[in-house]
């Protein structure tokens, strides 16, 4: 497998969040030939220097207000009025003249 394979099967993992089995199963290897590719990737990207992971301070650092909005959209029965016979419309017609 070249070094661009390696790379782009590094990239599907990250991009796609498949598991090495599927990996393996679309690329014609062994998950554990995954997963050693994958770490393999890794290690080289964040040895090079040109490549970090941010500390566990910078993750815990939250920088960002969130806001949210909730709406309670249950669905509550409502009672219609009974219809009764008398107290009908005023214009009503009968069917005799």
């Amino acid at each position: 497998m070249s070094l661009g394979d390696q790379l782009l099967l590094t990239l599907e993992f990250w991009r796609e969040y498949r598991t090495f089995f599927h990996l393996g199963q679309a690329w014609g290897l062994d998950e554990t030939t995954v997963q050693r590719t994958i770490e393999r990737v890794e290690d080289a990207l964040l040895s090079s220097g040109q490549f970090s992971l941010p500390g566990k301070k910078a993750l815990r650092a939250d920088t960002h207000v969130w806001t949210a909005v909730l709406v309670d959209v249950t669905e509550i029965p409502c009672e219609r009025p009974q219809k009764n016979k008398s107290s009908g419309t005023a214009g009503r017609k009968s069917g005799t003249p």
